[in-house]
């Protein structure tokens, strides 16, 4: 348990902002479903949008710093290879 003033106060800002992330998180692993389901179905049009509309939030998230920006660039890069091979 935090014993000083700073120590509390940092204990609430660590909690508020552990609340705000895993919300986004969230948010993103849904936007990333989407994708996955498109592909999943074999819709290369539909995948391509749904992409197209989660790389945005994906890029947002890793400015953030909710997720870094190494891991966004990855699932980009995968994402976007299942699209291409369902073109082809």
């Amino acid at each position: 348990m935090a014993n000083s003033k700073q120590a509390r106060k940092r204990a609430r800002q660590a909690e508020t902002r552990r609340v705000l992330k895993a919300s986004q998180r969230s948010m993103v692993r849904t936007y990333i479903k989407r994708v996955v389901k498109a592909i999943n179905v074999g819709d290369h049009a539909q995948a391509m949008a749904e992409f197209k509309v989660a790389q945005p939030v994906i890029d947002r998230i890793a400015d953030k710093d909710v997720m870094s920006k190494k891991k966004a660039a990855r699932l980009k890069s995968r994402l976007n290879k299942r699209i291409k091979a369902l073109a082809a």
